[in-house]
């Protein structure tokens, strides 16, 4: 029998709407140890994640709305979303492919952001629950949408695993060149959603170089080494013990919002991060095949409107580990190439594992 509530108390009837004429849902996924994820397929969104904490109780650990039609009305419209086709920026919201150039919407100062106006994380998906803990959602998105070239075939599988694991596997087919970068973009704090600030978490990144950026978080080129600054998480360090250091790049972001090359990404499947709520004891291990990692820390949250359960999220009080290729990549012929070419099947996958620290 369907679940109708979720164990943070969300009703799936308060995400139910027809939107574009397709109608919204929420799917709830659950394992044999009790966690449990929830999805909409507006967006793609990951809505909550409930994980045992030291002492055996579930906590949410990711930052959400109650119901669908905040989620539509939010000023943060990337809370869990898939984002692309392109995420993160892209330069003047402009490149060119095959001697053709393209203009796309610029929604982030003079840049593109994370597939425009409407990117992948407005749009609703078709969904299909094989399974207790498994949800399959496709799109197709036409030649032209949000400027970008070729119609685009998507595939985003989510997989509760029984060692507490969530699988995100992504798989896209164009029948002309594009460019591609998926990612997930959910808001964790895994001391629980309403916590107000993860400067205390623990942090961890298989990186030894990161990307340097201009005011506009526009990567400047080349990587540059971590160490001997505030962006070396190649062992724990609590994401705030550093955040606020008088460090260029640093004030750029407000904070982190950069990202990390990391040490053998783009090949294999690879661990790529570990953080740690010293309140809950929760950990999340993050594993990817793609080259790089975003870290963002929450910067621009202002907690204006209230999240689940009547919360505020205020500034830094979540942070996002974005596996993705790195940003403005059809601009750097250096950076992995986000182009996907007719008939190329794109296909990668990130897996959030959670555990307690011993």
């Amino acid at each position: 029998m369907k679940k109708t509530v979720t164990s943070g108390g969300l009703n799936t009837q308060n995400f139910q709407k027809k939107v574009d004429e397709k109608q919204v849902d929420l799917f709830i996924l659950t394992n044999k140890n009790g966690l449990e994820v929830s999805v909409i397929n507006y967006g793609g969104k990951i809505v909550s994640i409930h994980v045992p904490d030291k002492n055996g109780k579930f906590v949410d650990v990711v930052l959400g709305k109650s119901n669908i039609d905040d989620y539509m009305n939010d000023q943060e419209p990337y809370f869990g979303a898939i984002c692309g086709r392109t995420a993160n920026r892209i330069a003047n919201g402009e490149f060119s492919l095959d001697g053709k150039d393209y203009r796309l919407a610029i929604n982030n100062g003079p840049n593109s952001l994370h597939g425009g106006i409407k990117g992948f994380n407005s749009v609703v998906w078709d969904a299909s629950q094989t399974d207790e803990q498994t949800l399959e959602l496709r799109y197709v998105s036409p030649d032209g949408e949000e400027g970008y070239p070729g119609n685009l075939a998507i595939l985003v599988i989510y997989h509760l695993t029984d060692d507490n694991a969530l699988e995100i596997t992504y798989k896209a087919i164009a029948n002309r060149s594009t460019i591609l970068n998926l990612t997930n973009h959910s808001y964790f704090n895994l001391s629980g959603e309403g916590d107000p600030y993860i400067g205390d978490h623990e942090l961890q990144i298989n990186a030894d170089y990161f990307l340097p950026t201009n005011e506009v978080a526009i990567p400047l080129g080349k990587p540059e080494p971590v160490n001997e600054t505030p962006f070396d998480f190649r062992s724990l360090h609590t994401i705030g013990e550093r955040i606020d250091e008088a460090f260029t790049q640093l004030i750029y972001g407000n904070g982190y919002d950069h990202n990390f090359i990391l040490n053998g990404g783009g090949k294999e499947l690879i661990f790529c991060a570990k953080a740690i709520s010293p309140k809950t004891g929760i950990v999340m291990e993050v594993y990817t095949d793609q080259p790089g990692v975003q870290l963002y820390s929450g910067n621009f949250l202002e907690g204006n409107f209230p999240g689940k359960n009547g919360h505020h999220y205020p500034k830094r009080s979540a942070f996002c580990l974005e596996t993705q290729h790195y940003p403005d990549s059809i601009h750097h012929p250096d950076y992995p190439s986000t182009v996907l070419e007719p008939g190329e099947i794109f296909s990668s996958k990130t897996i959030f594992k959670f555990s307690i620290n011993n």
